[in-house]
């Protein structure tokens, strides 16, 4: 091996060596949020027990397992307490970021004590008011959500001023937080009454299917409406695009140790703004297919034309941004 050619291999070896350390520093934060981690680790309990409850408690509500819905918003709750307990350390402003992640964790745990009560006593805890009680509880349980949606709109504009290291990682991050905060507001499309409960109280106030009521055939588990509209699936996408874009850029970062064009940073940058624009495309076809009572699991034509195009839109886009960067050398 010539000299020259030595020393080409050390410096590509050292600059990956430097990118890997700046990865591991930018995911490592001095102090992570220390309530929001002891959340995190209620709900992996109560994962646990939901699973359990699954398993012994037969009972169904509205058509599912009645532990099936404690068992998907403790998991939901646990992904969205270890994002904000890593990204709430890394905002200049310490102080208030620690009181964001703390009104944040009291809220997201009021929610829980509600639903696991209601799930454990047979009756539904979102949108019931049909006795003063469940309205108070309710109520509480509204406030605590939109007490929530404060927190990740503030952190969202304060990633904004924060030292995310490469432009990528800061793309996707501060992307992943305003999507996430569109995604939760879409929730406020479910709190109204719909036509048949303004015709006909019978102490539900709200609803998640759109054409129809709620409780019919779902998706395992899931339970997303295989019949109808249903909001909660552009509410649940649009709410984890705060994990799903930094996944992105990690993902690139690490294949960049294997593919040399990822290591240029306008790649990185490129490839992330694409998926911003297309994560905002499927979130949009997502929230239009639910209100036109549309199912995920019956898609129209139209519906099917409009993804393929988003998603070849997409691919063509990602493969500009790379030719672009090997025909620059």
């Amino acid at each position: 091996m010539s000299s020259q050619s030595f020393q080409s291999s050390q410096s590509s070896q050292s600059s990956q060596s430097s990118q890997s350390s700046r990865l591991h520093r930018a995911l490592r934060p001095l102090v992570w949020h220390r309530p929001l981690l002891w959340m995190s680790v209620a709900m992996a309990v109560l994962v646990v027990m939901c699973l359990i409850g699954l398993l012994v408690d037969h009972r169904t509500l509205t058509g599912a397992p009645i532990w099936a819905k404690p068992l998907k918003f403790s998991i939901s709750v646990l992904v969205y307490g270890l994002t904000l307990a890593w990204l709430l350390p890394l905002l200049r402003r310490r102080h208030l970021a620690w009181w964001i992640g703390t009104a944040a964790m009291v809220a997201l745990a009021i929610e829980m004590v509600v639903i696991v009560g209601a799930a454990s006593v047979g009756v539904t805890s979102h949108f019931n008011v049909s006795t003063p009680l469940a309205s108070v509880l309710w109520s509480v349980m509204a406030f605590s959500i939109v007490v929530v949606w404060l927190a990740t709109l503030i952190l969202a504009f304060l990633l904004f001023r924060a030292d995310l290291g490469d432009r990528a990682r800061s793309l996707a991050v501060r992307s992943g937080g305003l999507i996430a905060v569109l995604g939760m507001g879409l929730a406020f499309l479910m709190t109204g009454p719909t036509a048949d409960q303004l015709d006909s109280f019978q102490g539900v106030a709200g609803a998640h299917t759109v054409g129809l009521s709620d409780g019919g055939p779902g998706l395992p588990m899931l339970g997303w409406s295989t019949v109808a509209g249903d909001l909660r699936i552009p509410h649940f996408v649009g709410m984890h695009a705060l994990q799903m874009l930094p996944l992105a850029v990690l993902l690139l970062e690490l294949l960049a140790r294997w593919v040399p064009v990822l290591r240029v940073g306008r790649v990185r940058v490129g490839i992330i703004g694409v998926l911003v624009v297309l994560y905002l495309g499927v979130l949009a076809l997502l929230t239009g297919q639910a209100l036109a009572g549309q199912s995920i699991a019956r898609p129209g034509v139209l519906m099917l034309f409009l993804a393929m195009g988003l998603f070849a839109g997409a691919t063509v886009a990602i493969g500009g941004v790379i030719w672009s960067a090997r025909s620059r050398g």
